[in-house]
């Protein structure tokens, strides 16, 4: 019978670790005399007493914990902390309904950066900071679940990415250690540096902490409706690219570089195919922008770039609105936004290795036509790609297919347009936030589409970034026989 107690205990130290980062934004509302403070204490006592219940109440000695136990930590650690981060949204002065307050708060722990709500520019600043924060912590838990679960999970192909770690257990736990700490420290200092320079920039300080949060965790939180357009500035659309771009990167390369391994940073194929599709996609849509809206190339270069590089790492920060731009630029936007950034990073999507997964399969098909008796293997990094990976990856695309087509069926039922529905589908998956169309695209709201279509895009939120399969696998009934 499968023992809940370790999944209860885990998902109780995540709630405590929310309730904590409460007081962050209840000590800003403090300072600036705004009464919703009081809320934030409040929804943190309440948070730490729920957390501490389930943590101390189902304690159990330290043990290996089995798959199962794993695959309902991670779907239950991002929606249980959802719940309680919606606290503040519902009793706050937004006076936000349930299902907006969690749509909100999903997003969030997410790092969607989808959004119901209106007027962020007067908005207090605890709440642009509850925000932001619940897309940070939401990038950290992104990438420890990429780096320590996924790969042991075998989802979608992450199995090629599993550290190996030879000799005895004390080894493995000491050189866990470090990379978790490697990792901590590169997330953490590349978000100060950000803010430092984006407040060197002409950013007021918690604008730029803000900012800066948002950015690297690639949630888009911002402190305006009009993004990065607010402030309407060559050298902050500048660092804010340069930073989506670093979140969009694979985190473990903090690890390697602090331990002088820059070689392996520099033969990545991943990181290649990653600079390769961002510059193609800003030279096509540079190219429009100076064509036919004709933007100086500069201007073009430097909206085309923050475009491209928000819409594929899945940030949703903005200087244009391009919710209603047609034709190439479309195109390329939507389908750069399905294949996302790298595995072990912050972004949403696909991940670009499983397309050169593809390309190395479909090359090697094409190679075997022509020499039918040869023995040909797939590789990736130098590495052979086993036939069980390719097969993953393969499920997996069909499966992410089938979600977004029946997403964006239900969608369309419940009455959004042909625009609304398909790009929110996309949206929620590839956890972009943004979608097309005048209502939710960028600097528009999801807060008119019906209550229904919200819950099936938190669902949609969450599915995508836990990489499908581990949140469809509790759904299949043999899970809950063994």
């Amino acid at each position: 019978m499968l023992d809940l107690r370790p999944v209860i205990s885990a998902i109780g130290a995540l709630v405590c670790i929310l309730a904590a980062a409460m007081w962050l934004p209840a000590i800003i509302d403090f300072r600036d005399g705004h009464e919703e403070w009081r809320v934030f204490a409040t929804s943190s006592g309440l948070t730490l007493f729920f957390g501490l219940a389930l943590m101390l109440g189902t304690r159990t000695p330290q043990r290996r914990r089995s798959v199962r136990q794993t695959y309902l930590i991670a779907t239950f650690g991002w929606m249980v902390p959802a719940l309680f981060a919606a606290l503040p949204l519902v009793y706050g002065p937004l006076q936000l309904s349930v299902t907006d307050a969690v749509f909100e708060a999903m997003a969030g722990l997410t790092a969607t950066g989808a959004t119901v709500i209106r007027g962020l520019d007067a908005l207090p600043r605890g709440l642009l900071l509850w925000r932001a924060l619940l897309g940070w912590l939401g990038g950290i838990g992104i990438i420890a679940l990429a780096i320590s679960v996924l790969p042991d999970l075998a989802v979608g192909g992450m199995q090629m990415f599993r550290l190996e770690v030879p000799g005895p257990a004390e080894r493995a736990t000491s050189r866990g250690k470090r990379i978790a700490a490697s990792i901590l420290a590169g997330y953490c200092g590349a978000t100060a540096l950000l803010a430092l320079a984006l407040w060197l920039a002409g950013m007021s300080g918690f604008e730029a902490l803000v900012h800066a949060m948002g950015t690297i965790s690639t949630s888009g939180a911002s402190t305006s409706d009009s993004s990065i357009g607010h402030f309407d500035s060559a050298a902050i659309t500048l660092l804010i690219t340069l930073g989506m771009i670093l979140g969009g990167m694979p985190f473990l390369l903090f690890f390697h570089l602090l331990r002088g391994n820059r070689k392996i940073v520099a033969r990545d194929h991943q990181l290649r195919w990653y600079f390769a599709l961002l510059l193609l996609g800003t030279m096509g849509v540079t190219a429009w922008l100076m064509t036919s809206r004709g933007l100086a190339p500069l201007d073009a270069a430097r909206h085309g770039a923050l475009t491209v590089v928000s819409v594929m790492t899945g940030t949703g920060h903005f200087t244009l609105e391009y919710g209603t731009w047609g034709g190439m630029p479309a195109a390329i936007l939507f389908f750069l936004a399905f294949v996302g950034g790298c595995a072990g990073s912050t972004s949403g999507g696909i991940k670009v290795f499983r397309f050169q997964f593809l390309f190395a399969d479909a090359l090697m098909q094409i190679r075997r036509l022509l020499r039918p008796h040869a023995v040909l293997i797939a590789s990736f990094n130098r590495r052979p790609i086993p036939e069980e990976v390719l097969g993953s990856v393969m499920g997996f695309l069909f499966v992410y297919a089938l979600s977004f087509a029946m997403l964006a069926m239900s969608l369309a039922f419940l009455g959004l347009d042909f625009v609304t529905a398909v790009s929110a589908a996309a949206s929620a998956l590839a956890n972009l936030g943004p979608g097309l169309g005048p209502e939710i695209g960028p600097g528009g709201s999801y807060a008119g589409l019906p209550d229904l279509a919200k819950w099936l895009l938190s669902l949609g939120m969450l599915t995508g970034r836990l990489e499908l399969f581990t949140v469809l696998v509790l759904f299949v009934p043999a899970f809950w026989r063994q």
